[in-house]
């Protein structure tokens, strides 16, 4: 089976890959490595550099490669560059998605795995933690309307042209491979600064509340899709909040880091709190998450010193 990864050279995506390689996939990454690194690609995978954006090139790729399934990680990933310029953010999350799947549709695609949001799509008016798919989305940023408006555009795929698809919505990644420099996250962050003894700066007060999904759960949610939960949208997380100031406090006692962190202002666009609920991922993919946040941090820690020169 011929599978196409966008992304794949990046963080989650190049997960995702290792885990189809080991499962006896043939696997096309395709990413513009704007953000991703080659040497994060599995060297059983074929590297196609190219981007999504370009109609043209994805013609010739959907063309010359003949994919049974479409996993599409490539993605704007950042809120506030989404804040700063949404138009962007749409031709990459909008226009560059709809180019894959009128693709798929158009050359029999089996299955469309898409990787959407949790932590943004629910928006702040919210009053239900740990979060079902139930509740209404509602996403405050460019960036989570971004990825809401593929979900739709699946869902009329679905109906209309009878493409399957899985939409997974995942809580905040993190783990072996983050890029700690950017619009990184948190976590990378956190330890990539702290392990070079420098300051950490929190923005706001440290109470902003997120579900931490350690990326390996997060690629097996993927594989787990292959053959389930036939569109649906399912939450990929763990049902546990943990605020940036606790984040702090972990990361701060693993590393034995001996500063105290500065405040700064808060970021436009960050909602106050998101959990969820993964009820829907155990019944319809048989996927739990299996490393809880304190062994994540410290498989985490142990990567980036082995990877980052302090």
């Amino acid at each position: 089976m011929k599978t196409l990864v966008t992304g794949g050279a990046g963080f989650i995506g190049s997960h995702v890959v290792d885990k189809l390689v080991q499962n006896g996939f043939e696997v096309v990454v395709l990413d513009n490595l704007s953000k991703g690194k080659k040497e994060n690609v599995n060297e059983k995978a074929k590297l196609i550099v190219g981007d999504i954006k370009d109609k043209k090139a994805m013609e010739e790729l959907f063309e010359n490669e003949n994919f049974d399934y479409v996993f599409h990680l490539a993605a704007q990933a950042s809120v506030s560059v989404s804040v700063k310029d949404p138009v962007e953010d749409a031709n990459v999350n909008i226009i560059g998605s709809l180019n894959l799947i009128n693709l798929s549709i158009k050359h029999g695609v089996k299955k469309f795995i898409f990787s959407s949001t949790g932590g943004a799509i629910y928006g702040d008016d919210v009053e239900i933690y740990p979060t079902p798919e139930s509740v209404c989305p509602k996403p405050i940023s460019p960036y989570g309307i971004a990825k809401l408006s593929v979900e739709n555009y699946l869902r009329f795929a679905k109906r209309e042209f009878n493409l399957d698809y899985t939409v997974l919505r995942y809580a905040n990644v993190y783990g072996p491979r983050q890029d700690p420099f950017g619009e990184a996250g948190v976590i990378a962050i956190f330890i990539s600064r702290m392990l070079n003894g420098d300051d950490i700066v929190i923005n706001g007060d440290g109470g902003y509340v997120r579900d931490y999904v350690y990326v390996e759960d997060v690629a097996n949610a993927n594989l787990r899709a292959l053959k389930s939960g036939s569109g649906l949208e399912i939450n990929i997380g763990t049902s546990v909040g943990t605020s940036v100031n606790q984040l702090f406090g972990y990361l701060k006692k693993i590393i034995r880091y001996d500063k105290e962190p500065i405040y700064g202002p808060p970021r436009k666009g960050d909602i106050r709190k998101s959990i969820l609920c993964y009820t829907r991922a155990l019944e319809e993919l048989r996927w739990k998450p299996t490393v809880d946040i304190e062994k994540g941090l410290r498989l985490t820690v142990e990567w980036f010193k082995r990877n980052f020169k302090t």
